[in-house]
């Protein structure tokens, strides 16, 4: 039976970072080795470019990067393809991008989901896995760094020119699995929309599909007999973090079944906790954390609780993203409290031209643009 090995975010740097450059494999997979070695196709998520000088973009968020030499590891840990579709792929510009397709290609490991321009990046990657050919698309979440016609960067999630991809290639393909770049960080159900998304790629013909980014383990359901899972968690990330999940992924073994799509099987790992490498759970631990998963998953077969969840996560995080709308968060904060000025900085009138302009097509498209120029160097 053939199987397809797929690892969540990969950031090659920390304490593996020296295991990578060296590729010691044996050290980073320690009791995983033998499952990395029997898997036909093994894809795992870059979370970082590979450089060899440092040129940070401007975008929000971290900047991350690790050395051209970590592909080594990738290859001794037997990575057949990485998915380029994140938000940092882009993080060193367009160099950084080159000298990572270009570290990929010289340790014989296939890229997808990221290019030269947008008609690289949403391209299909296909290989064979015992006999079967399998197709990957990646898409990303559309934040900095994403690819435009005659621009570099990561496939951006656009729903239909993801279908028409996936029509264009439908013969070139047995089995195609979807890597999608998105959720909320640390919060371990899907959004609403979402899950919307990951069913309509479902009914347009993926055999799963497995979202990444949120730097948590989530839940997962089967729609129309194909998996998808909302959050893998990360699989080699070593990060200051104080999330109590970070330490936590989930491998899944995908084997092609009939009519495109696959089963799966779920295996819990560690990684970078205490020590480089991950392991496989322990038993007791597996045990627990796959009973809250499969717990997580059987509450979001209802729309109300999804809804709910959805609606308490907002709420925690209503200012974060309301000061954010005012442009810097923390002193804007400050003294719209000290001043009491909300009546400027935040007032209902305000916030319902901000949601007109964000929710209404026409508008969010002319408002992306607009942003879009006044970011870019004068």
């Amino acid at each position: 039976m053939a199987t397809v090995l797929v690892g969540g975010d990969l950031c090659p740097g920390g304490i593996n970072g020296p295991l990578m450059e060296r590729g010691d494999g044996a050290a980073l997979l320690h009791d995983l080795e033998a499952e990395f070695q029997a898997a036909d196709l093994v894809v795992v998520n870059l979370e970082c470019p590979l450089i060899r000088e440092e040129t940070p973009a401007e975008k929000c968020g971290p900047v991350l990067g690790a050395s051209v030499a970590c592909a080594h590891g990738l290859r001794a840990m037997g990575v057949d393809v990485a998915g380029l579709a994140n938000n940092h792929v882009m993080d060193h510009g367009a160099a950084g991008l080159r000298s990572t397709m270009a570290a990929l290609k010289e340790n014989g490991i296939g890229h997808v989901g990221a290019g030269a321009g947008l008609e690289e990046a949403r391209k299909i990657l296909i290989r064979e896995a015992g006999g079967m050919r399998v197709g990957i698309l990646a898409l990303a979440e559309q934040e900095f760094g994403m690819a435009a016609p005659d621009k570099p960067g990561a496939n951006p999630l656009d729903i239909i020119d993801a279908v028409r991809t996936i029509d264009a290639n439908r013969e070139r393909f047995d089995h195609l699995v979807v890597l999608l770049h998105g959720g909320n960080e640390y919060y371990p159900y899907p959004r609403p929309g979402l899950m919307e998304t990951c069913r309509f790629l479902v009914e347009q013909g993926a055999g799963a599909v497995l979202c990444q980014q949120s730097h948590c383990t989530g839940c997962m359901e089967v729609h129309q007999g194909a998996p998808i899972v909302y959050g893998q968690g990360n699989l080699l990330f070593d990060y200051p973090s104080h999330s109590p999940g970070w330490h936590e992924g989930l491998l899944i073994g995908l084997e092609p079944g009939p009519g495109g799509r696959f089963g799966f099987r779920l295996i819990p790992v560690l990684q970078s906790d205490g020590g480089p490498g991950l392991r496989r759970m322990p038993a007791d631990d597996e045990a627990a954390f796959l009973d809250g998963s499969h717990e997580r998953s059987r509450a979001i077969g209802d729309p109300a609780f999804v809804a709910a969840r959805w609606a308490e996560f907002v709420r925690a995080n209503e200012r974060y993203y309301l000061d954010r709308m005012q442009g810097n968060p923390g002193v804007v904060r400050r003294l719209a409290r000290w001043w009491n000025a909300r009546c400027f900085l935040g007032s209902r009138r305000v916030n319902r031209q901000r949601l007109n302009l964000i929710r209404c097509e026409s508008h969010r498209e002319a408002l992306i643009e607009a942003l879009t120029k006044a970011t870019e160097k004068r």
